[in-house]
């Protein structure tokens, strides 16, 4: 089930599904301990006339964020029961403070109690083992804690001056036949129970009366800490400040955020601007304050892998902290290049991926190869990348002169290790592709691997070591060469996606799948863009893997095994993927020589658009049939590349729409030369 409305500060980050239950809480690194591991909090609501939970299928939703922020609107309706309530759910951005406002609104003539229930079934450190959790009379609240993890759940009415349950009830779930204490909730009624212990969940209650045919509002947050101590202030500051105004203070921040991109976005038509920045907010929720940027949090995933994407990928950080740069906000980037400082090795090269606190992730890359030898267990695109966006991002922010310290500790052992890490002909060695799958030399990698060099190239020229710069200057010409020389199939006419040692004939076999991510070669400058074997190879890979459904969209590549749900790969090579098809628009972009030339690549744009989910949210892949979103979602590579495509095309509008000013300048000139 997808996650949908991510909420958060880079510190606590909150996921709901599709029917708006709480499924993830993350804190306090996003991606790493999940408070939540994944278990439904419920929320309920009690009246004379019935009992509903907000999943019951008589419960219409319609989700929504409020404009340009990450303060939800989710409207829901129950028509028999004569009720409609709209929530607003919200972190503040300052403080790790959840707050949930419910707006009620009566549909019946006569006067209304209602008991609004909120549930918190969590699993502390990412497990249920020694959980507790008790209701504090003090601060009226229920407190779960375990170790240095504390939360807090509180409530209080529209009018009331202080937090106030009407009803709380602890226990514990999934033992001993018990489902937990949201089952006490059922009738109306909580028993009280003041503490329990192991795997244990709770419930608070919070009564509101609703005149006839009126409204009224009812609030709960959570407050999140490292201590009873911590739990303590931060509920005091709630009451101090009021839940009312940490909301609206973390809609205005989001919104003022938001609106600080560089770009013209009032050139794009509103929806497109307006996705552009749901995407940068989206993109936002999946980064750490500590620098991790997360691949995904959706924790749905473990039902297939029982692992998770919550973890770093060098290359993904790179690409999303790359469109950030490119819209302005170089101080999330900049987090993100201090942490692969850190993480990196000191052979030169950065792991498989991480953990958000800095740890090295799991992995399936084996460290012998097929004759028992030692292999790195690396993808070296990911290395590569970080040092050719670590260049642009000081040139674009403006921190050239700043970047000595990254230039010793980054790039001089970085560019050494892509230097050394190659064989004889001077292409790169084997390592992992970025899908994951594959040991050899893919193109890709060779793309990033060139950028990489030319980067460090720049870097040493600019801080006045101009061995180096000849050096790895150098190196980049000859793995160009080289791909010219072993990439490129002349039989064929295109380029291929990789090679393969083959240890019994002591040399490399090409692979001809077609693989969307030989848009690389173009993207990293790796082979002209004019050139007609590039030409060629982009043409080829739009003909083979557009997905011939009336969903559309362009797969990874040919007979793509990842949630595959057909084997008719002549009408369906793979699913959809997002970034698979923005890469493709960004091919058509930088090849417009008109503005006309720019719609089909803004039809791709409003393809991912379209089978967004109606929040905004893109997950990894779609289905072929159906559109429903696959794998995880929301993927933060998805967002970045919307992001990147829509900067290149508000790049190429300015550059044609330049060009054609001046051709008819040059007409007009023309004509009055003539007319004279």
């Amino acid at each position: 089930m997808a996650r949908d409305l991510p909420i958060g500060n880079g510190n606590v980050l909150m996921n709901f599904d599709n029917v708006y239950n709480i499924r993830d809480i993350y804190y306090p690194l996003v991606g790493q301990e999940n408070q939540s591991s994944d278990q439904i909090s419920h929320f309920g609501v009690w009246s004379a006339e019935g009992f509903f939970w907000i999943d019951d299928p008589e419960v219409v939703t319609t989700p929504a964020y409020e404009e340009d922020s990450l303060v939800t609107r989710v409207t829901c309706a129950h028509n028999r029961y004569g009720l409609q309530f709209v929530i607003q759910d919200g972190v503040g951005h300052s403080d790790d403070i959840f707050v949930r406002k419910i707006m009620l609104e009566n549909r019946l003539d006569k006067e209304r109690e209602l008991r609004l229930y909120f549930h918190l079934d969590l699993q502390l450190y990412g497990n249920g083992v020694g959980d507790t959790i008790y209701y504090d009379p003090e601060l009226r609240s229920l407190i779960f804690y375990k170790g240095h993890r504390y939360l807090s759940l509180s409530c209080q009415s529209g009018g009331a001056k202080q937090a106030a349950p009407s009803g709380y009830a602890t226990g514990q779930k999934r033992i001993h036949g018990l489902e937990g204490t949201w089952r006490d909730a059922e009738d109306g009624r909580l028993e009280g129970n003041p503490i329990a212990q192991g795997s244990v969940d709770g419930v608070i209650e919070l009564t509101v009366t609703l005149p006839p045919n009126g409204t009224a509002e009812g609030w709960f947050w959570i407050c999140f800490g490292k201590s009873r101590e911590d739990i303590g202030s931060s509920e005091q500051l709630v009451r101090d400040r009021t839940p009312g105004r940490i909301l609206e203070e973390a809609r205005l921040y989001w919104v003022g955020w938001a609106n600080r991109d560089a770009h013209e976005l009032s050139r794009l038509a509103p929806e497109l601007a307006a996705f552009y920045k749901r995407c940068l907010l989206t993109i936002r929720t999946n980064i750490d304050n500590r620098g991790a940027i997360v691949a995904a949090n959706d924790s749905d995933i473990l039902k297939f892998a029982r692992d998770t994407y919550s973890y770093m990928w060098p290359r993904d950080g790179a690409l999303v902290s790359h469109a950030l740069d490119r819209a302005g906000f170089h101080e999330l980037s900049r987090t993100f290049f201090d942490f692969c400082l850190k993480a990196l090795t000191p052979e030169g090269y950065l792991m498989h991926k991480y953990n958000p606190d800095g740890s090295a992730g799991s992995s399936w890359h084996p460290w012998v190869d097929g004759q028992g030898k030692k292999q790195l267990a690396i993808q070296e695109d990911e290395t590569a990348l970080v040092l050719y966006t670590l260049w642009h991002h000081h040139r674009m922010a403006g921190t050239l002169a700043q970047s000595a310290h990254d230039y010793e500790t980054f790039v001089k052992p970085a560019g050494d290790f892509l230097a050394h890490y190659r064989d004889a002909s001077g292409l790169p060695l084997p390592s992992y592709d970025l899908w994951e799958e594959r040991y050899g030399v893919m193109a890709f990698t060779v793309s990033a691997v060139y950028a990489g060099l030319q980067a460090a190239a720049q870097f040493a020229d600019y801080h006045g070591d101009s061995v180096r710069s000849l050096y790895y200057g150098d190196i980049a010409a000859q793995v160009r060469k080289a791909a010219d020389a072993y990439l490129y199939d002349s039989t064929q006419g295109r380029f291929v996606r990789a090679l393969y040692w083959n240890y019994e004939r002591q040399t490399y076999e090409p692979d001809y799948t077609l693989d969307m991510s030989m848009y690389g070669l173009f993207d990293f400058g790796l082979v002209d863009r004019e050139d007609p074997r590039l030409r060629a190879t982009m043409e080829l890979l739009r003909e083979k893997l557009w997905v011939h459904t009336p969903i559309g969209g362009i797969a990874r590549y040919e007979n793509d095994y990842y949630h595959q749900v057909t084997q008719d790969t002549r009408q369906v090579p793979g699913n959809p993927w997002f970034i698979c098809t923005l890469w493709y628009a960004e091919w058509i972009i930088a090849c417009a020589a008109t503005p006309q030339m720019l719609e089909e690549a803004e039809a791709l744009m409003r393809w991912a658009m379209k089978h967004a989910l109606p929040t905004g949210i893109l997950a990894e892949q779609v289905h072929p049939f159906s559109g429903a979103p696959l794998s995880v979602s929301p993927l933060t590579w998805s967002h970045a590349s919307f992001v990147k495509v829509t900067q290149e095309y508000l790049a190429a509008l300015k550059r044609l729409e330049g060009v054609e000013a001046e051709d008819a300048m040059t007409d007009a000139s023309e004509d009055a030369v003539l007319r004279a």
